[in-house]
């Protein structure tokens, strides 16, 4: 661990020359370090008052090295919960350095990884998944992975883990009481309500697991693979879903060979595109390659485009193969029949409709991505297949290591079920239930050991 008691700092803007810099320092000395170098207009030391921006000049070596606004943040009222000083420079790369060294001749010492938000941590201004909501923040690229992180920052997520923990902590106290009775062979828990709670505690947890593969897409994207024969336009779909001539597009079958991947965003939620080879018979070991990534990438997706030409009148045995693959169609498939612009009664013809395929109910969109005929109805049916089965009030778990926390939480009351079903002592039961406490306290921070504090903050930016 870092040693707390340190003032550390860090160019908290990204790397780079910008119009302003800001550095960042936090700890005991921060105010008494920084000045040493702030003077007024005259020359006279300034005085930072707390929470007010101040103007300033920044003299070191006996000449101004830059004009600034120095802001105090006295303790406990800032982000880390210590006194903190942020000075804002000129972008210049050598004034930022120049600054930075002479904060750490005076006693600070450069942050590591993430130091910021872990002390804030440590000073108990966040729990661990708030924190880990912190980077989230920073690394969201649309709408709806903002919504997520600012929600779960403020602590929405946590209020629902903290609830899961009380009632865990309840249940474990009275059955630890009982042990103290032990001779008495007193109850002090009912054990048909003991089940029924343990019954809403896994279902309630079973929800959050549940919602993992929601939340990590709009987190990361929500992964779309555009699939079908040669030639039926896949990438000329993926080229007007991103607004960019990004996919080769030629009538020689086969040009697309392995998988291209582009990101948009519709209605705040950000979609991975997957262009696939087409999938065909072929002898080519190449073409064979790039059709057995185009199954992994459907695989892989949460929702495939399977396109078809609407004119062809052969049948598509290569669509019943996508259907009959398992973990395909436990996605969600959405069949695309294109080229409708070759067609002379294209209004006649039903945007959205319904098709069986192998006994599979298929969405069905009929539309022209050349032309652009329809496109905004599969934009609008993509938004409903990445909402499907949760609100926006709805809290997701977004975070791997939350995710198999819970899982194991998840088996733990499982184990105590068991026990109860063979009539278990309470000494037992409550082993089984301190393991799920625990399991809960590893996202939350309640069970804090080293690893995991290196494992969560090591992939913050430093200045973070």
């Amino acid at each position: 661990m870092m040693k707390k008691t340190d003032t550390i700092c860090a160019i908290s803007t990204p790397a780079g020359i910008g119009g302003i810099a800001v550095i960042r320092i936090s700890g005991d000395k921060s105010n008494n370090i920084v000045g040493f170098f702030l003077t007024d207009s005259k020359g006279h030391k300034v005085e930072l008052k707390d929470h007010k921006a101040t103007f300033c000049r920044f003299i070191a070596d006996g000449k101004l090295q830059d004009e600034v606004v120095a802001t105090l943040f006295k303790a406990p009222h800032s982000y880390t919960g210590e006194e903190v000083v942020e000075i804002s420079c000129h972008g210049s790369l050598y004034v930022q350095q120049k600054l930075l060294q002479c904060i750490i001749d005076a006693g600070a010492r450069m942050a590591e990884a993430g130091e910021f938000t872990l002390r804030a941590f440590l000073n108990g201004q966040l729990n661990l998944s708030q924190a880990e909501a912190v980077a989230d923040l920073i690394e969201s690229r649309s709408e709806a992975a903002h919504t997520l992180a600012i929600s779960q920052m403020r602590g929405g997520y946590a209020k629902e883990l903290e609830a899961l923990r009380q009632e865990l902590i309840d249940t474990t106290a009275l059955l630890e009481l009982e042990l103290d009775f032990s001779e008495e062979d007193l109850e002090f828990v009912n054990r048909r309500k003991l089940k029924e709670m343990i019954d809403k505690l896994i279902e309630k947890t079973q929800a959050l697991i549940g919602s993992f593969q929601a939340g990590n897409a709009i987190k990361n994207g929500v992964p779309v693979a555009i699939a079908g024969r040669p030639n039926t336009g896949k990438s000329t779909l993926l080229n007007a879903l991103v607004g960019d001539d990004r996919a080769i597009v030629s009538e020689i079958a086969g040009t697309t060979r392995d998988t291209i991947e582009e990101r948009f965003i519709i209605d705040g939620i950000e979609f991975r595109l997957i262009d696939t080879a087409g999938i065909r018979t072929t002898d080519d070991s190449i073409e064979q390659a790039g059709i057995e990534r185009s199954f992994r990438a459907m695989r892989q997706s949460a929702i495939t485009l399977y396109i078809t030409d609407v004119a062809a009148t052969a049948t598509d045995d290569q669509l019943s193969q996508v259907v009959g693959d398992e973990e395909i169609v436990r996605k969600d498939i959405i069949l695309i029949k294109n080229k409708i612009d070759t067609l002379s009664d294209k209004r006649d013809l039903p945007a959205l409709t319904t098709t069986t395929i192998e006994g599979k109910e298929l969405s069905t969109i009929a539309l022209s991505a050349k032309e652009g005929y329809n496109m905004d109805k599969l934009r609008k049916l993509l938004v409903e297949k990445a909402r499907k089965g949760y609100g926006k009030e709805d809290v997701l778990l977004t975070n791997t290591r939350h995710y198999e926390a819970l899982t194991k939480m998840s088996k733990a009351l499982e184990e105590v079920k068991k026990g109860m079903d063979v009539e278990l002592t309470p000494d037992l039961l409550v082993i089984d239930l301190r393991d799920a406490l625990y399991h809960l306290g590893t996202i939350t921070g309640k069970v804090a050991a080293d690893e995991i504090l290196s494992s969560v903050f090591s992939r913050f930016c430093i200045g973070k």
